[in-house]
């Protein structure tokens, strides 16, 4: 079995990218998720505890993550669940991963254009009249008498060829907010219940 989350959350690092040696694109990033809460002593909104996952994406939907999104930007994750443990010299705990089905920017905190990966239109040669002489209605009426082909949406997340991505939308907006600071060092994940730094990817 399964388990599916939906996260919320903003970009910790960069995305990093990878190909593995069978040409398969991988692509990660850190994600804080912050839940916030109303404080009554102090009469308005804070932010909770964070969470902190990595998140991991493959194929198309990798590609489109290095082409869309960028540090500090407030995204939607929807992907299964799964908490590794990891060691590192004298050091050791847990890390949630998510592997992404789904990912998107967080409309909520700003403005995003959708970009479809639209493939070439086939060449189409001269039309020949119609055997009663007249003309190609697609010929008179300026169609090419072929629409253009278009990608597939694919599997979600894994999936082949797919979504195209959204535009870069750290350049302006309220999706650029400071980051919650976990160390300097990402060489490893903070063990449950420390504050410590993220795991490898």
């Amino acid at each position: 079995m399964t388990d599916t989350i939906t996260l919320t959350g903003i970009i910790a690092t960069d995305p990093r990218a990878l190909v593995t040696q069978s040409g398969l694109s991988i692509s990660s990033f850190r994600l804080a998720s912050s839940q916030r809460r109303y404080d009554r002593v102090k009469g308005e909104w804070v932010d909770g505890e964070t969470n902190w996952y990595t998140v991991t994406a493959f194929r198309q939907l990798a590609d489109n993550v290095l082409a869309s999104l960028r540090k500090g930007q407030r995204v939607v994750v929807t992907g299964r669940v799964r908490i590794r443990s990891w060691e590192s010299g004298e050091r050791s705990g847990m890390t949630v991963e998510v592997d992404a089905d789904a990912i998107g920017h967080d409309l909520v905190w700003g403005r995003s254009t959708f970009e479809r990966r639209v493939a070439s239109a086939p060449a189409v040669g001269p039309v020949a009249p119609t055997a009663a002489g007249g003309d190609d209605p697609a010929a008179t009426s300026g169609l090419d008498g072929a629409a253009p082909r278009t990608e597939g949406d694919g599997g979600a997340g894994h999936g082949g060829p797919s979504d195209g991505s959204a535009s870069d939308a750290s350049s302006s907006g309220p999706d650029r907010v400071a980051v919650p600071d976990e160390g300097a060092d990402w060489g490893a994940p903070p063990a449950i219940g420390a504050d410590e730094a993220p795991a490898p990817f």
